[in-house]
């Protein structure tokens, strides 16, 4: 490969990414979305983060194998209370900080 080759690549690359980004941001940027598929989209981002934080909190690896009294979950529940209550997120990810190091401090 040539160093052509390789910018082409890396061209198709970054339009791969970007378009499904952009199309439906440019074609939905003007229109009126109904009320159920709006409500339905602002989930999107808590689903999306609860798919990659669970596995971590609830299981250990090879082979998965859920288990209650990991820190990481001891730590997740008084994280989330304080999340719910102040919905701060600064003082949320000391909160998590401080309850996971009291966690894998004293247990």
């Amino acid at each position: 490969m040539n160093s052509r080759d390789y910018l082409y690549l890396v061209l198709a690359m970054g339009a791969v990414t970007y378009l499904p980004r952009m199309l439906p941001l440019v074609l939905l940027s003007r229109r009126k979305l109904p009320v159920w598929l709006a409500e339905w989209l602002e989930l999107i981002p808590a689903a999306i983060l609860s798919a990659l934080i669970a596995p971590a909190i609830f299981a250990q690896s090879n082979p998965r194998v859920i288990t209650f009294g990991k820190p990481e979950l001891i730590a997740a529940i008084p994280t989330l209370l304080f999340a719910l209550k102040t919905r701060s997120l600064a003082g949320t990810v000391l909160i998590g900080m401080f309850c996971y190091w009291l966690a894998v401090t004293f247990l």
